[in-house]
């Protein structure tokens, strides 16, 4: 990863669109995130800051988080401020991993204030402040520090913003020639250039020294390396190599792996942090949830294991009828008091002699129907204890069919998980504050390549709505062999190759075998999917099918829902 003073300047070059941009609506989706929706140039953009220790960033976006029905606090704050106002300037803090949007706007009587926003992008030191400019004051921001915490400075509303503190690097836009001819001037280790150059990562080090291994002038190369950060860089790329992920707004030339140019900054970014962070913030809404699913499955797995011991015991029923009929051939060759008895066995070819536990205060009569009676009880048990096995096995598929849809859920499909477990009498829903008003379950809409639309049910509400609702009868249905995953429908009756493989990678994309290869997936016309009484949410029979085995791809996920 990147995201350095280098890659922030190509950011920043690149947000200059949004220079004199009117601040539409601003939604803070959780505690970490906030959107600020511009018009500017024509076009509605909307812009993402994000300060996750782990996915810190600022970029354009072109997905849709969801908010939360009550904005925060600090949401509310930004919209008195800043809603309504134009943005006079984006820039970076001295080539540092700071970004400040300086906004012109109006307070509650009409007077013209200047607020800033300060992006720092600083790892799990990241934050976002609100700042008067006039007063050089924190309004407020999203992370709050008091002095007990940091010494240097103190992040509290009403308090004087301070910078973070300054490495004391060159700024690799104002360093002299002559400066960088003499730093260059021997051989430099990556360390040395990152404990030199202010804005550099070990990853953008290493590629400036790989170029000056084939320079003949160390000067020309770095201005040259330099100019392709510029205006939001030459050719932002994504770079998986050696199973690691590395991304830049320039060519990696030094790494060796599977390369995706991306068309600018912002779209690389959501393809390296959306997915991950998506995953996050279902992790913050739903890791209650899966808690609770595993630990069903737990308790269940444990209830198998019982069931089978006593499934096992239950089927000695045979020899109870044997040792009983046995016993009441011979019902004269013994007294009572004895513990066992040996008897020749009629039943048998070879007619073996066997010995029958008895006894001692029965007598031969009792002793006989004693093992009736055992033969009776294990008659019953037996189906009692198959009839057992065969509900928990299938509640075990069942909630691990759950455990991964909410693996792969977006936020908004998690309270419909959560809805379809309370209607199953297996959870209590929340005490919400206001009732929601009842939403149909809206499958997730993708378009192929040659332009045929796709449908994928991201949970059991979804997968039953779209299948025996929203389908037609001549649609081609598919879904994963055997293996727990979304219903996919192709909304046509023939589609093309291009679109059913297409439609195979969803449907392998979003089941438990997502990081599989060779996946194979059924598919055949709606009309050969039923479902059986009584069953489940989500499950289905179908026949007739045929399977194509795919190879799941992330990247084509992402084009097909760009193209819907």
């Amino acid at each position: 990863m990147a995201f350095d003073g280098l890659f922030t300047y190509s950011v920043t070059a690149d947000l200059q669109q949004l220079v004199t941009g009117r601040i539409t609506k601003i939604h803070q989706p959780n505690a970490q995130e906030v959107v600020l929706h511009v018009r500017a140039n024509g076009k509605n953009q909307k812009l993402l800051f994000s300060i996750h220790s782990s996915y810190a960033r600022v970029h354009l976006t072109e997905h849709t988080i969801e908010n939360p029905a009550e904005p925060p606090m600090f949401c509310m704050l930004l919209r008195k401020h800043l809603e309504g106002g134009f943005i006079s300037s984006i820039k970076q803090h001295d080539f540092d991993r700071i970004i400040i949007v300086e906004i012109h706007s109006k307070n509650e009587i009409g007077d013209p204030i200047v607020r800033e926003i300060h992006a720092e992008i600083m790892g799990r030191h990241s934050n976002l402040l609100l700042i008067d400019q006039e007063q050089g004051k924190i309004i407020d921001s999203l992370k709050h520090l008091p002095p007990s915490v940091n010494s240097f400075r103190t992040v509290l509303p009403g308090q004087p913003y301070i910078a973070p503190p300054t490495q004391n690097k060159w700024n690799p836009l104002t360093v002299t020639d002559e400066e960088l001819t003499m730093f260059f001037a021997e051989a430099k280790t990556t360390k040395e250039i990152v404990t030199q150059l202010a804005g550099f990562s070990p990853l953008h080090a290493e590629e400036l020294l790989y170029r000056m291994t084939t320079a003949s002038n160390a000067l020309a190369c770095f201005k040259e390396f330099m100019a392709s950060f510029a205006n939001g860089g030459m050719k932002p790329m994504y770079v998986l190599s050696n199973n690691k992920t590395y991304f830049s707004s320039i060519e990696l030339s030094h790494l060796q792996g599977e390369v995706t140019v991306y068309p600018n900054v912002h779209e690389l970014l959501d393809r390296v942090f959306f997915a991950r962070a998506e995953r996050d913030r279902v992790k913050q809404q739903a890791g209650d949830l899966e808690r609770w699913l595993q630990n069903e499955i737990d308790k269940l797995s444990l209830k198998t294991k019982k069931l089978t011991k006593d499934y096992e015991r239950a089927s000695k029923l045979d020899q109870f009828q044997l040792h009983g009929e046995l016993l009441m051939a011979n019902i004269y060759a013994f007294e009572k008091g004895v513990k066992e008895v040996t008897v020749t066995n009629y039943y048998s070819e070879t007619g073996e002699v066997i010995t029958i536990p008895v006894s001692e205060r029965k007598t031969p009569i009792e002793n006989a129907q004693s093992y009736y009676t055992k033969y009776t009880k294990a008659k019953n048990a037996l189906v009692m204890v198959q009839e057992q096995l065969e509900k928990t096995t299938e509640e075990i598929a069942y909630f691990e069919m759950l455990a991964q849809q909410v693996q792969q859920a977006s936020p908004g499909d998690i309270e419909e998980i959560r809805e379809e477990l309370a209607e199953q009498g297996y959870l209590k829903l929340r005490h919400a504050k206001k009732k929601k008003k009842q939403v149909k379950p809206e499958p997730e809409r993708y378009v192929s390549s040659t332009g045929v639309s796709i449908s994928v049910g991201k949970n059991n509400k979804q997968n039953d709505m779209l299948t025996f609702k929203i389908a037609k009868r001549t649609d081609i249905w598919l879904h994963t062999k055997d293996i727990p995953g979304s219903h996919v429908v192709i909304h046509s009756s023939e589609p093309d190759d291009t679109t059913l493989r297409e439609a195979a990678t969803l449907a392998a994309y979003f089941s438990k075998a997502r990081e599989s290869s060779s996946v194979p997936v059924d598919y055949t016309e709606i009309r050969q999917v039923k479902k059986p009484n009584g069953a489940k949410p989500g499950f289905v029979i179908y026949f007739e099918q045929k399977t194509l085995y795919i190879d799941p791809d992330e990247a084509v996920i992402l084009q097909l829902k760009k193209q819907s």
